[in-house]
């Protein structure tokens, strides 16, 4: 059927200004809309159909005049419901803050302080051109110890130490794994970190939870040294606590990392004075970092010497405790609205 010949343009404009005129909301003025101008409203069907110029005009000048009509309607019925609601929704200016309608409005939440410094650091590293990765909280020991080289009389293998739901099954104890399972999708450049919550059979004290945010990163390159690592992690160190803050760092061992060390942050408490807080010594421990062992790159089918780079990770509660001068971990777990809502 030729459908320009079955469309009468002077009657389709006046049906669809008459409906136009008849839309009293703009929920009827957009049906009416799609009837008269929709992809397959008579109209533009018939402007599909056009083989003659004559035919085109005439056509697309009711179509010019259909879309205006509609275009003017719907400003006149958006200032109407514009007016209405300013004549039926009032406020007194005059209440007290706080309140609307002689009702007081709910308060606003606040974050958690483990979230307010968890966003810091993936800000603080996307600012690098890191690349943020989550990771799976339930992981096979293949890659939450062997792949780190954990010997196995390593005492974290331990029931005691580590949660099982299988025999090599466990709840994770570190989000190291999620960058086993990145060098093994990705050939490096790598720069990522991964953040998340991990478990260990710990007894709860005031610096020991059997549940905590980490939050760890890797960097593997060309050329990477332990100067990258140390440059890295006092930029961060620096960004987190402030200038003021005295950081250190210290050989350590580690089985995933040769050579390793371990970064202090000066104790926020008694300013490195010596306190129970910090056992005294003056400093906080932050966490583990160092130069990837090669056994990694042989895990994941590289070659020993083919790459370099450089491992870290800290706790996120430590680091809250750290930046807000929070003596005892345990808050963090107790939900009290009284600590809980001094952090906006």
């Amino acid at each position: 059927m030729d459908t320009v010949a079955a469309v009468d343009p002077e009657r389709l404009q006046q049906e669809a200004l008459a409906a136009v005129a008849a839309a009293s909301t703009l929920a009827e003025l957009d049906e009416a809309r799609v009837q008269y101008l929709g992809r397959r409203s008579a109209l533009k069907l018939a402007l599909r159909d056009v083989r003659d110029r004559e035919t085109g005009m005439t056509l697309n000048a009711v179509r010019e005049a259909v879309e205006a009509a509609f275009a003017a309607r719907e400003e006149d019925l958006r200032r109407a419901e514009l007016e209405e609601r300013l004549a039926t929704e009032r406020v007194d200016v005059t209440l007290p803050a706080g309140l609307v309608g002689q009702r007081k409005l709910r308060p606003r939440g606040t974050l958690h302080p483990s979230t307010l410094v968890r966003r810091e650091v993936e800000d603080i590293f996307l600012g690098l051109g890191y690349e943020i990765v989550d990771g799976r909280e339930v992981e096979t020991t293949r890659y939450n110890f062997d792949a780190l080289g954990f010997p196995e009389w390593h005492p974290a293998r331990s029931p005691r130490d580590t949660l099982y739901l299988g025999d090599e099954t466990v709840l994770r104890t570190e989000t190291s794994p999620a960058q086993i399972h990145k060098m093994e999708s990705q050939r490096p450049p790598i720069y990522m970190v991964s953040i998340g919550r991990v478990y260990r059979r710990d007894d709860i004290t005031a610096t020991r939870y059997p549940i905590f945010h980490q939050f760890e990163g890797l960097a593997i390159d060309d050329g990477i040294t332990m100067a990258d690592l140390k440059g890295t992690l006092l930029y961060v160190m620096r960004e987190l606590y402030g200038p003021e803050r005295e950081v250190r760092f210290r050989t350590h061992y580690f089985p995933f990392t040769e050579p390793s060390m371990e970064p202090d942050v000066s104790c926020f408490n008694c300013g490195g004075a010596g306190c129970a807080i910090c056992k005294h010594s003056g400093w906080i421990e932050m966490g583990g970092s160092g130069i990837v062992d090669p056994y990694l790159y042989e895990f994941v089918g590289w070659g020993l010497e083919e790459y370099s780079g450089f491992a870290f990770g800290m706790g996120v509660e430590r680091t809250a405790q750290l930046r807000y001068g929070i003596g005892d971990i345990r808050a963090f777990w107790e939900n009290d609205l009284r600590f809980l809502r001094q952090f906006r």
